[in-house]
């Protein structure tokens, strides 16, 4: 499976550092220059040095080339933002609902409709977060909607193709009804402090988050080791993991519940490992002293 979750470089999942490789959009701060003091002269002029006229045309056309990123058909388009945010919504709340009637009724098929509530409200919130924790990265591929890779797509499918067979074939769980209900139980916690670790992640780093890993390191980049990041070095990993596993249990997925944490886990390993050398790299001692007081929690991976 392929994932690309959230990473500071802390890399967005543990204590770091992050810097944006999205679609480059361009920021308030990269056309201060032509904008500063009203538009009447260089950001780089000193009070005691006269300032330099810039063109009304210039000034005009850096604003306009800010704007146009949220054009549509744009990689930051309003509009896109709005009918994602739109289907997600109508989808969300349509599964719930039906999987509220369908429980009613007492029929397990309503795990299906409350799987694909549970996924919308995952990808609603990973713009979400990131729009309001570093604004200047959000963009449309933030939903992370159709970037995550064929195995992601596949995975999900899997889960609710397990749940309708088994509905539709072995109605009948060998399993007693008060473990039934223990699973239920684990499954949704597991989802909620998934979730709310995941989103807890992107807000705490703020600025530092983005969806990409930073292969060089800035000047900006610091080493985010408050909040969250205080008790768990890649709690956007943690997040995920416990949110994958919830959700197999919650579905009574046999078969996915095994693949979800046999891939899961060998995934975190290699995406850990590589980021842990380059945040050495980048913060040596400083990220060293860091890992050994924080944990993972994600099994084998500590």
């Amino acid at each position: 499976m392929i994932f690309r979750k959230p990473i500071t470089t802390n890399l967005n999942s543990g204590s770091g550092t992050k810097e944006s490789e999205h679609e480059s959009p361009i920021s308030p701060s990269s056309l201060e220059s032509p904008s500063r003091n009203g538009g009447l002269g260089h950001g780089n002029s000193s009070p005691q040095s006269p300032l330099t006229p810039i063109p009304p045309e210039e000034i005009a056309r850096a604003l306009d080339l800010y704007a146009s990123q949220f054009q549509a058909g744009q990689p930051r388009s309003l509009s896109g933002v709005a009918l994602r945010s739109f289907i997600l919504g109508l989808v969300s709340s349509t599964c719930l609902i039906l999987s509220i009637y369908i429980a009613f009724l007492r029929i397990a098929l309503w795990r299906v409709p409350f799987f694909i509530f549970i996924l919308c409200l995952f990808h609603f919130l990973e713009y979400w977060t990131t729009a309001r924790a570093n604004s200047s990265v959000a963009s449309i591929s933030s939903f992370l909607l159709t970037n995550n890779g064929a195995a992601y797509n596949i995975a999900h499918s899997c889960a609710l193709l397990e749940m309708i067979l088994t509905h539709l074939f072995y109605p009948r769980t060998f399993l007693p009804e008060r473990i039934q209900k223990l699973l239920l139980l684990f499954g949704t916690l597991f989802i909620i402090i998934g979730q709310i670790t995941r989103a807890s992640a992107i807000l705490t780093a703020g600025p530092s988050f983005s969806h990409i890993v930073a292969h060089h390191k800035r000047n900006t980049h610091v080493l985010v080791t408050h909040g969250i990041y205080s008790i768990l070095r890649h709690p956007s990993y943690f997040g995920f993991f416990w949110w994958g596993i919830g959700t197999q249990l919650l579905c009574r997925n046999v078969i996915c519940l095994i693949g979800y944490a046999i891939v899961l886990y060998w995934f975190f390993k290699i995406r850990i490992e590589g980021e842990e050398k380059l945040l050495v790299d980048f913060f040596g001692k400083e990220y060293a002293d860091y890992a050994r007081r924080t944990v993972v929690a994600i099994p084998g991976l500590d």
